[in-house]
């Protein structure tokens, strides 16, 4: 028995509308017998799909779908997934190409395709992640990582119910890609360097030269994707500084005080167009919290426990990358608990933001108190962990 050749898939992505579409006819021009699938979400606050497929010869198949429970990836399960399937099934095409709507977060949909059945036959038999690309336009980099624009603003938002910002959703799309596309003429330096440093590990080629499909179909490896944007498990971007941008990577043991971390909240947030990473408060000691900012907003999520708060057997429900990370990096006092941000920004201030950061540590007498004196600091990020609060 043979194995059943399956369907090469490659996701594209990207807020730039005429950056990403390039991307998709330079797929379809170049690779052997393509197709293209596209749900168009313009009309999504009113719960409605508009599906394009075409291939080399134009248009061959549109159709409005419902979107279901005002949810893109419902509409992906609904529509996508059989649509994909009866392509592979059918073996006229060498290759699927997703075009994914304007402010769509690549990573649910491509867990959709990855992990997606239809009438209980798994997508996977048929159907295999090649690539996932984000074309991007590096000269609107820093402008529009750097305005609190919501996505519904321009009309590029997935449901009625999405109230992500542009930067936010750019920055998920950049740095979730393993292979990033720019316009062949892009010669701005500093945004080049803010693509670069947002995912160091990218793989950039520029549109028109015929090097997308060949990177395009580089593999994806959905696992390792999944990790590389976990809060828990996310490798920041290095310390760099190049063309005016830089990337500083703040790490320090002691835990903040949350009262004054949130008073400077108003100057971290907008010091760069993109920072993130994990820190803890002194008054959450056994939570892991997730910092998430672009656009001058900031995300604060619990993202479990850390490994110090929990018995050694607790241990072996987390992944063995982590369980090492925090072995390798224990520290007597605090355990794996540790402050770890990123900050990157063209033009950034980087002894300031130190200087800054550093203030909102325990003093050396706050931190003697311990942690039932530090559990008694006024819980200051209530508003942002517990937003019924």
């Amino acid at each position: 028995m043979t194995d059943t050749v399956k369907l090469p898939v490659v996701v594209v992505a990207g807020l730039h509308a005429a950056e990403r579409r390039l991307a998709v006819q330079e797929l379809l021009d170049t690779a052997v017998d393509a197709v293209v699938l596209h749900h168009d979400l313009r009309d999504a606050s009113f719960g409605t799909v508009h599906r394009h497929l075409r291939d080399a010869e134009g248009p061959y198949d549109r159709e409005r779908v419902p979107l279901l429970n005002d949810c893109p990836c419902c509409a992906l399960r609904a529509d996508l997934l059989p649509r994909l399937l009866a392509i592979a099934d059918e073996g006229r095409y060498g290759l699927a190409v997703v075009e994914l709507w304007g402010g769509s977060d690549p990573h649910p949909a491509v867990e959709v395709i990855a992990g997606g059945e239809v009438d209980g036959r798994l997508l996977a038999d048929a159907v295999e992640l090649a690539g996932m690309v984000t074309a991007v336009d590096p000269e609107r980099l820093t402008a529009e990582l750097s305005v609190p624009d919501d996505l519904v603003e321009h009309g590029e938002h997935t449901a009625a119910t999405d109230l992500r910002s542009r930067a936010e959703a750019l920055a998920h799309q950049i740095e979730y890609a393993t292979t990033l596309a720019v316009p062949r003429a892009t010669a701005h330096a500093p945004g080049l360097a803010l693509l670069r440093q947002l995912h160091p590990t990218a793989r950039t080629v520029r549109l028109g030269t015929g090097a997308l499909t060949r990177a395009a179909l580089g593999g994806f490896d959905v696992a390792a994707a999944r990790d590389r944007v976990n809060p828990a498990l996310a490798l920041l971007p290095q310390e760099h500084d190049e063309a005016g941008v830089t990337t500083l990577v703040w790490e320090r043991r002691r835990p903040l005080h949350p009262g004054r971390l949130h008073e400077a909240l108003e100057l971290l947030v907008p010091a760069a167009q993109r920072s993130r990473g994990r820190f803890w408060l002194a008054n959450r000691p056994e939570l892991m919290l997730a910092w998430d900012a672009a656009g001058a907003n900031l995300a604060v999520e619990e993202c479990g426990p850390w490994l110090s708060a929990l018995p050694d057997a607790a241990w072996d429900l987390y992944p063995p990358t982590r369980r090492a990370a925090a072995a390798l990096d224990w520290h007597p006092l605090h355990g794996d608990r540790v402050q770890q941000l990123s900050f990157t920004a063209e033009g950034l201030d980087v002894d300031g933001l130190t200087g800054l950061l550093d203030s909102c540590l325990l003093t050396d007498a706050e931190l003697a108190a311990g942690e039932p004196g530090w559990k008694a600091l006024p819980d200051a990020f209530a508003d942002l962990l517990d937003p019924a609060h």
